[in-house]
């Protein structure tokens, strides 16, 4: 179906003000075209306006790209999935010597390895950033034992991003230059601060839900090393355009075969509403829409946020860039109408609790759960009902204030968390027990498995 762009324009425009996010950009891949519109201003402070060439922080996205950097290389002959990661980088290590030397490349890209979310390290900004981090991650405990679970885990993004650079010889930065943003022509793809400034670029912004927010205190709080799980600054243009290159075979950069298998489910995902998944590939998040398959990736980065989602059959793929407001809700009204119209896609409801919550017993989910960078505390209120207090700690300490959140029954281990705020959820933020084959309870916010210690 065609694209009928003065439309979707004013929607966006309706949509976006409508949920409080300053500035927007959107691109849709449809019959062959690609299609950029661009809504709002990039900075409040300075009403500067977004255009379609404007860049954004696509936060965890930057993980695909990642992802198809080491493909390349498992292409080339140069990797094989299921090799230890060791065999690799020798000074890769856990906290635990067993475990260390199971943990496999395909692991680490389908979130099977154990490893964590939540290591925040700044190692500096020199070209040695990935190389640090990986020796200040040895001491960082795993949330799972590999290969029982599903947890969603960005340090392993660094590790995989270390083994482009032992294996290639360049930074990652210029890894993803040199193998992907250069031959696909993505001009308005980069990894630096300094590169971004030579375009118009998005500034974040932060505020209280329902209302316009003001500029970030920073644009960016991230350190270099968080580069490949969580900076990949792009257009919305050149998002599509990635996409475009896993929807249609590689187009000379990768093979057929790479691709298909970076689509092909690995696991299932317990959490299937934070991000709609139904599973994960190697990197790409799964989604099952009916009946009808789909791949993508979402990304938060302190106040920007951006969406990419692809439906394979009908070779449409859409992405959403945002710096600030109820970006989760814009996102949610705008594809369910947009994938709705031109791929006959049902995107979910948005996930609450029933009319009718169920009955289930509270007993099994109190208690302490803490993994690197978090701590929650399920406990029981004077009324019965079951409360959770989401704190960050350690190197994550100064991210935000704690926060408690009212747990809803969903169903027996599933509870919807109200209060979370909009960076987390439309309305209600998911918050999933369960038990792993070798006996441990975990709990599941935001995809991360957090183990029960107490």
């Amino acid at each position: 179906m065609a694209m009928n762009r003065a439309r979707w324009q004013a929607r966006l425009d309706e949509l976006r003000a409508a949920h409080h996010v300053p500035g927007a950009s959107l691109a849709v891949l449809v019959d062959g075209q690609i299609h950029e519109l661009a809504s709002g201003v990039l900075h409040r402070g300075t009403g500067a306006e977004v255009t379609t060439d404007s860049v954004f922080l696509t936060g965890s996205v930057a993980k695909v790209y990642t992802a198809t950097l080491v493909m390349r290389l498992v292409d080339e002959g140069r990797l094989e999935l299921d090799t230890p990661v060791v065999e690799v980088l020798p000074e890769f290590a856990t906290p635990d010597p067993e475990a260390t030397k199971t943990i496999t490349i395909r692991q680490l890209l389908s979130h099977t390895g154990g490893v964590t979310n939540d290591f925040t390290y700044d190692s500096g900004r020199g070209d040695d950033c990935v190389a640090k981090y990986v020796e200040a991650a040895r001491g960082v405990a795993l949330d799972c034992p590999p290969g029982t679970a599903m947890s969603y885990g960005s340090l392993g993004y660094v590790v995989l991003a270390r083994v482009v650079e032992v294996l290639t010889g360049l930074t990652w930065d210029q890894a993803l230059k040199d193998l992907l943003f250069t031959p696909l022509g993505l001009e308005h793809s980069m990894t630096l601060p300094e590169e971004a400034l030579r375009f118009r670029v998005a500034m974040s912004h932060l505020g209280t839900p329902g209302q316009d927010p003001d500029p970030a205190p920073a644009w960016d709080l991230m350190p270099r090393s968080a580069g490949p799980y969580g900076r990949v600054i792009v257009s919305a243009g050149d998002a599509v355009r990635f996409a475009r290159m896993h929807l249609e075979g590689g187009l000379g950069v990768m093979s057929a075969e790479a691709v298909a298998a970076m689509q092909r489910r690995e696991v299932d995902v317990p959490d299937k509403w934070t991000v709609s998944a139904d599973g994960w590939g190697l990197g790409w998040t799964l989604y099952d829409w009916d009946g009808v398959p789909g791949f993508g990736h979402d990304g938060a980065a302190i106040g920007q946020y951006a969406f990419l989602r692809v439906v394979p059959h009908t070779g449409v793929a859409v992405a959403l860039l945002t710096n600030g407001g109820g970006a989760r809700p814009l996102y949610a009204d705008l594809f369910r109408e947009l994938l709705g119209e031109l791929a006959g896609v049902r995107m979910p409801d948005a996930f609450g609790p029933p009319a009718e919550p169920p009955v289930v017993d509270l007993d099994p989910v109190l208690g302490t759960y803490r993994r690197e960078g978090v701590m929650l505390t399920v406990s029981r209120r004077d009324d019965g009902r079951a409360v959770l207090r989401y704190e960050f700690v350690d190197g994550m300490a100064h991210f935000s204030p704690p926060a408690d959140l009212e747990l809803e029954p969903v169903m027996e281990n599933v509870f919807a968390a109200s209060g979370a705020g909009h960076a987390f959820s439309e309305e209600y933020m998911p918050v999933v027990f369960t038990t792993l084959p070798e006996g441990s309870r975990v709990c599941y916010v935001g995809m991360r498995a957090t183990p029960k210690v107490a």
